[in-house]
């Protein structure tokens, strides 16, 4: 499992190793972007060799290339080491140790940004990617309780787990939802981490709903496994726009996911999905041209399909 010498994953940990004596690995991702690093990998040591849980740590350069969030190039970071990491120990299962709050958070900052279904849906407890099954076992549970179950076994903040002084840090949007949202909503709905997870619950259902459309548009339409090979152009233009739509990112996440393996985050934008939908519509004859930046690539014609290419113009 992932194990960041945190309270959270510290509590996962030793969790597991109790429910799987033996079996469970820990890994650990040494991001280098502040001093503390080093502690970090310390308290995860400290906290394995007493229970002969075996480490993995993995080092890698997390720094933003510019124009990118810090904290999409760690998290993008982070995943692929960790895929790296179990890969090379022999685990199939990793487990991660996001929690009910976490989860409310991704959840806050998706309605902040005017998310569609897939950002609602905030983060899923299981899925499959880059040969892994992945787990959060916790999104059900308050950090407050984590935190609670260590100290009722003797761990305290500095000797059992470290806390990452960047959660502090207020310039971060999940930060400033952290310290100065939830104990409000808190107050005002006490059930607010439950309710918010049905809600996320069901934009989760209503997403597989429409992924499962997508699946048999995509076949109606001749979308080819090869992630520059989209749709033709007459039979897309003969579902409803808003099919069309669904269709459209639907394909644009699979052409992403096949170019970047650890995710990406090069979907289309809102506006660049409507200037994509209104050239199609304008698209009446054989020598219409289709052309558009989307995300981290381009959406050409080619001949009678659309094609989408991952690189800048």
């Amino acid at each position: 499992m992932a194990c960041s010498g945190g309270a959270d994953s510290t509590a996962l940990l030793l969790a597991c190793a109790e429910r799987w004596p033996g079996q469970v690995q820990a890994l650990h991702v040494h991001h280098g972007l502040q001093a503390a690093a080093d502690g970090f990998e310390a308290q995860v040591r400290a906290t394995c060799e007493p229970l002969n849980i075996p480490l993995h740590t993995w080092r890698v350069d997390a720094r933003h290339a510019p124009g990118q969030s810090p904290e999409d190039a760690a998290r993008g970071a982070r995943y692929a080491a960790l895929t790296e990491a179990a890969l090379m120990a022999g685990v199939r299962d990793v487990a991660l140790a996001q929690h009910a709050d976490d989860q409310v958070e991704t959840l806050l900052l998706a309605l902040s940004r005017g998310a569609g279904l897939p950002g609602l849906a905030s983060m899923p407890q299981a899925w499959e990617r880059g040969g892994l099954r992945w787990h959060r076992p916790l999104l059900d549970v308050p950090g407050a309780e984590l935190r609670v179950w260590l100290e009722a076994r003797g761990l305290r903040a500095g000797a059992g787990w470290v806390d990452d002084p960047s959660n502090a840090d207020e310039r971060y949007t999940r930060n400033r939802i952290r310290a100065r949202l939830l104990p409000v909503l808190d107050v005002v709905f006490p059930q607010f981490r439950a309710t918010f997870a049905r809600s996320a619950a069901h934009a989760a259902q209503a997403q597989r709903l429409l992924n499962e459309l997508a699946v048999q548009d995509a076949a109606a339409t001749g979308v080819g496994i090869d992630p520059g090979h989209g749709p033709r152009i007459a039979e897309l233009r003969a579902l409803s726009r808003d099919r069309q739509a669904n269709l459209l990112r639907h394909w644009l996440r699979q052409a992403h996911a096949m170019a970047d393996p650890h995710g990406g985050s090069a979907n289309a934008s809102s506006a660049q999905l409507e200037e994509l939908l209104d050239q199609v519509a304008a698209c009446a004859t054989r020598g219409h041209r289709i052309e558009l930046k989307v995300g981290a690539g381009r959406v050409e014609r080619r001949g009678d399909i659309l094609a989408w290419y991952n690189h800048p113009a």
